[in-house]
């Protein structure tokens, strides 16, 4: 390997791992806007992205590729759709970051890499392998065990594990589009929904931005950045990494969710808690050591990377 390769590769390491980083550490970003509530947050989220994202096309010159974007039909119709889901998402997320959740979260984006698969059987038409199979079963398991301890369905790990599956799915057959394009039209989709959220709060309990003190409104306003950052890094970091090391690097952000979750906030864990948590790790295994094994047969060593919303 030359020193520019090098170089290259260690570049992509340090960006993948800042991008999963950051979205491992949302969970205190968003407490750090309190007293803003997440529809508060998402809303100001949905805006403050698509004026940074606007700002990077005309820095970048991207409006251009952006305007090519907008005369595609399908992709137009395909990214109104991951808007959607990736609205979903983020509510559900913020949701849990701001009611002490972080754990189910974490939960939910181990699951995440599970879901893909599984979505490829049902709308793709894939057939599955042995071991693949298994990776899903125990992961059933593993949800039924968390409802049993919980006494209800973890509805957070499956809401956002289902949704981010889902909107990688619609990401993935709209095409390749960069990044900032992207972001800007599935903001810009959103942006109703956003208006019609801040008119509801501020109706009822009252918006914190601009009225709880500096500080969070700064937290509010830096969400466009805090937004489309990560994704920029990740972008950067799968045009150096192969995506077999991108896959590894994205259990990070679980992982740091994880922690943040058990110990900063204090959440419990009980040992039927662990237990479905460490289910999903033995699925997780089962998958990535089926898919190294058969990409090195191929020559190749594969694993999807999933980035985290």
């Amino acid at each position: 390997m030359t020193s520019e390769a090098r170089a290259s590769t260690r570049a992509g390491l340090l960006f993948g791992i800042g991008a999963y980083a950051l979205w491992g550490a949302m969970p205190v970003y968003f407490l750090l806007m309190r007293p803003a509530g997440p529809f508060e947050i998402v809303a100001w989220r949905i805006l403050f992205s698509l004026v940074f994202c606007a700002l990077l096309l005309l820095v970048t010159r991207g409006f251009g590729r952006f305007r090519s974007v907008l005369h595609d039909r399908r992709a137009v119709a395909s990214f109104a759709l991951a808007g959607a889901l990736i609205w979903a998402n983020w509510t559900v997320y913020v949701i849990a970051s701001t009611s002490g959740r972080v754990v189910d979260a974490a939960l939910g984006y181990f699951i995440n890499p599970i879901v893909t698969v599984l979505l490829g059987v049902v709308v793709q038409k894939e057939r599955l392998r042995t071991l693949q199979w298994v990776a899903i079963g125990v992961s059933v398991l593993a949800v039924v065990v968390l409802a049993i301890e919980t006494g209800s369905l973890p509805w957070i790990s499956l809401a956002l594990a289902a949704s981010f599956g889902l909107y990688g799915l619609v990401k993935k057959r709209a095409g390749r589009i960069d990044a900032v394009s992207g972001l800007t039209l599935e903001t810009a989709w959103l942006v109703p929904v956003a208006v019609v959220q801040l008119v509801v709060v501020g109706s009822t309990s009252g918006l914190a931005w601009g009225s709880a003190g500096w500080f969070p409104t700064l937290m509010l306003t830096s969400a466009g950045v805090g937004t489309a950052v990560p994704l920029l890094l990740f972008a950067s970091s799968t045009r150096r990494l192969p995506l077999s090391v991108v896959g590894f690097l994205q259990y990070i952000a679980p992982i740091l969710q994880l922690a943040i979750g058990v110990a900063v906030l204090h959440e419990p864990m009980s040992t039927g808690r662990w237990t479905g948590f460490v289910l999903v790790w033995v699925a997780l295994v089962v998958l990535v050591g089926e898919s190294l094994v058969r990409g090195r047969s191929r020559g190749i060593a594969r694993v999807e990377p999933d980035p985290v919303a």
